[in-house]
């Protein structure tokens, strides 16, 4: 298994929190943070959320700037939970006029990611959800919600395109539609497209309580439909987005295994927003650690992994741990 390693583009750049809407830190201009990027070890791949890197009016120049560090657009994100429009859902919205724009933006991130030789938009509907209890028809808002991406789906499908759901159990709504892996795998059922997968997020899985290796697992049962990985670490009970591997160690190793063993041939790409801490110290943390683990696994060998795990005994695995991930 070759790792393809990709950033988020903004993540690398001022990254606010809701306390402070001007951040912590100055802004870089994209030259500079695709510069910084260039600088970290085997990444080769960039996500450009929509809106905020790339729209209708700078494709060919954000193109080229792509090729100039001889980057490879990964992915394109439709920014669905950004704007004042989204503020009550954007698939799932009430307001049909909103669920159209939601579609035609969409739509739009589609034709751009053609533009970029991209295959993928990843698609966070961070928006669709609800936070109080009576204040929502579960099945008619997910009716909507379904019907489309489903539309969406079938455009993007004519022009070459897959899409990656990316599920958050909360925020920024307190519930959301599409909250864990489970409910990912329902809609890429109901669906039943090609073109239709997962993105798992590692974050959003551990705030979720989920073993990330089995959400890769199920992921796989449900028909190779885990399209693309997003890392970051977080204390569980929220999306803290902090550097990999900072809290993690038997976990991270896990995840790396489970792709292999799964023959993930996506990207890995880091999406954390280091709100105060430099942006290109920690990301270049995130992807080294990654790649340290990935050279453990590739030295151990899977073999010998696949029998740890056949023993299913907690004592010969923290014998591992210490003798072969701590160094």
């Amino acid at each position: 298994m070759v790792m393809n390693y990709s950033i988020i583009l903004g993540n690398l750049g001022n990254t606010c929190d809701r306390f402070l809407s001007s951040g912590y830190k100055e802004e870089l201009d994209k030259d500079t943070m695709l510069k910084q990027a260039a600088q970290i070890n085997r990444v080769k791949g960039i996500e450009l959320v929509g809106s905020w890197d790339i729209d209708e009016n700078n494709v060919k120049e954000m193109k080229q700037k792509l090729e100039n560090q001889e980057f490879k657009c990964v992915s394109i994100i439709p920014d669905l939970f950004s704007q004042k429009i989204w503020g009550k859902g954007s698939f799932s919205a009430a307001d049909s006029n909103v669920r159209m724009a939601a579609i035609e933006a969409v739509n739009t991130c589609t034709d751009i990611a053609v533009e970029m030789n991209c295959d993928l938009l990843n698609i966070w509907p961070g928006q669709d959800g609800y936070d109080y209890a009576l204040c929502a028809d579960y099945m008619e808002e997910r009716h909507w919600f379904y019907d489309g991406i489903k539309e969406c789906a079938l455009y993007a499908a004519s022009k070459g395109v897959r899409f990656a759901m990316e599920y958050k159990l909360k925020e920024p709504r307190t519930h959301s539609y599409l909250a864990r892996v489970s409910d990912a795998i329902l809609l890429v059922k109901e669906l039943n497209m090609e073109n239709v997968g997962v993105c798992i997020d590692t974050g959003h899985a551990f705030a979720a309580y989920e073993n990330v290796g089995e959400s890769i697992a199920l992921l796989k049962m449900a028909g190779d439909k885990l399209f693309h990985m997003h890392y970051n670490d977080n204390y569980n009970a929220w999306d803290d987005d902090m550097i990999v591997g900072s809290l993690r160690l038997t976990e991270f190793f896990e995840i790396l295994f489970w792709l292999k063993k799964t023959n993930y041939s996506g990207w890995h790409s880091m999406d954390q927003y280091p709100y105060r801490e430099d942006g290109y110290g920690a990301i270049k943390s995130s992807v080294l650690y990654l790649q340290k683990l990935e050279a453990i696994l590739e030295s151990e060998g899977m073999e010998k992994i696949e029998a740890l795990i056949k023993k299913r005994d907690p004592i010969a695995t923290s014998e591992f741990i210490r003798n072969s991930l701590i160094k």
